[in-house]
């Protein structure tokens, strides 16, 4: 079975814009995923947009943890967005903006 090579670059560029890293750099300072809140805004600054997403039970369900999404951004075309579950970074999302 014969793969067509614009095909395949297509399903490339969709899964790419879609991806999720575990770092950003701030300046000359790097975030990571399991940094603290205060360590984002030292390293990088607020945000551009803060949104309360909602909230998650802990484990065993005992307690509740707040749920934040900050965008950075946009830089070279691309926004940042962080996901925050409690006061830790969960996700770092790169997404194009229009």
């Amino acid at each position: 079975m014969r793969i067509h090579h614009p095909f395949v670059a297509l399903l490339l560029s969709c899964a790419a814009s879609l991806a999720q890293a575990d770092t950003l750099r701030c300046g000359s300072q790097l975030v990571s995923v399991g940094d603290r809140s205060f360590e984002v805004l030292q390293k990088c600054g607020e945000p551009a947009f803060r949104d309360l997403v909602g909230y998650s039970l802990g484990p065993y369900e005992r307690r509740e943890y707040k749920i934040e999404e900050w965008v950075y951004g946009p830089d070279g075309g691309m926004l940042s967005i962080l996901t925050f579950e409690g006061n830790r970074l969960r996700t770092i999302e790169r997404q194009r903006s229009d």
